[in-house]
């Protein structure tokens, strides 16, 4: 599966906290951060930007994916 090119923020922060067991935790300037306790505690920064760029949105994946201990693609599937 290809990594979507218009994918907002807050959208990824939706997926994640719905489907990944992220919580909001707070918004720095333009960065919401997202904590989770399961497996172990972890804090992800996401840019509230209208499109985030491929890199940006493959490095949450990335971390998410390595945290989880599943595949960057099942991760990518609950866009």
């Amino acid at each position: 599966m290809k990594i979507p090119r218009d994918l907002s923020g807050r959208a990824v922060v939706k997926a994640l906290c719905k489907h990944w067991d992220y919580r909001h935790v707070y918004q720095e300037g333009s960065h919401i951060i997202l904590q989770t306790d399961k497996p172990s505690p972890q804090r992800i920064p996401v840019p509230d930007h209208t499109a985030l760029r491929i890199g940006t949105l493959n490095s949450i994946l990335r971390l998410v994916a390595t945290h989880k201990g599943v595949d960057k693609q099942d991760v990518l599937a609950t866009f």
